[in-house]
């Protein structure tokens, strides 16, 4: 085959500590630094990195224990380039400065070492549904997330409306409660039965994917 035919697939030049290789292909540059991943996410690496287990500490452990909460992180440590995938979705590069957003820990691919991160209850939600918990991302840096499809970024000056699983990520002054109505039953979900939605309000944004992610099919057991 002509190397012709390949250029198109040429590494693109880093841009800074995150740069997208392609929609679905994330680029990381370490320089004796250090960087949080999601546990698996990594597809290839040029250089000198060392991976290690990130537990988040006690607390941290005990809390995702709790809820289920599904974020397994690692480090990635050294010099040289990480390239970062999970299941071809799309990737979202965003910035948080001095600032904190939710997200759902589905969705989170990577952030830089200096953004500190822990599990908690999504406002409001009581004990719906499991409590409803996501991961809250607070400080200086640029987090990587991923989503099922294009999402779309919805202004919540405007009371907004969102199923659990298609919510991506919510920036720090939006305030959530749970609003719960049955006669959506048959339209909300993936045919598990929820009947509630994350109510969004307030100034700020939230990010929707066009997807609620792989669909769970029904099923029965034998007797």
């Amino acid at each position: 085959m002509s190397e012709t035919n390949l250029e198109q697939f040429r590494e693109v030049t880093p841009a800074g500590r995150f740069t997208l290789q392609n929609s679905s292909l994330l680029k990381v540059r370490l320089d004796n630094d250090r960087i949080q991943a999601k546990l698996g996410s990594m597809v290839a690496y040029q250089g000198d990195i060392r991976f290690e287990h990130q537990g988040g500490g006690l607390g941290r452990f005990f809390k995702k224990a709790v809820t289920g909460e599904g974020v397994k992180l690692m480090s990635a440590t050294g010099v040289g380039d990480l390239f970062l995938a999970q299941d071809a979705r799309k990737i979202m590069v965003l910035d948080l400065n001095n600032d904190r957003m939710t997200v759902n820990g589905d969705s989170i691919l990577a952030f830089e070492g200096d953004v500190d991160w822990d599990v908690r209850r999504v406002e409001g939600a009581g004990r719906l549904a499991g409590g409803l918990f996501n991961v809250v991302l607070e400080g200086t840096g640029k987090v990587a997330l991923t989503s099922h499809g294009e999402p779309v970024l919805l202004d919540t000056s405007t009371p907004t409306f969102a199923d659990p699983d298609s919510a991506i990520a919510w920036s720090g002054g939006v305030r959530t409660s749970v609003r719960s109505d049955v006669s959506f039953k048959t339209f909300m979900g993936r045919g598990s039965g929820e009947t509630f939605q994350i109510a969004f309000e307030g100034r700020g944004w939230v990010l929707v994917q066009s997807s609620e992610g792989p669909t769970v099919p029904e099923h029965s057991h034998g007797n």
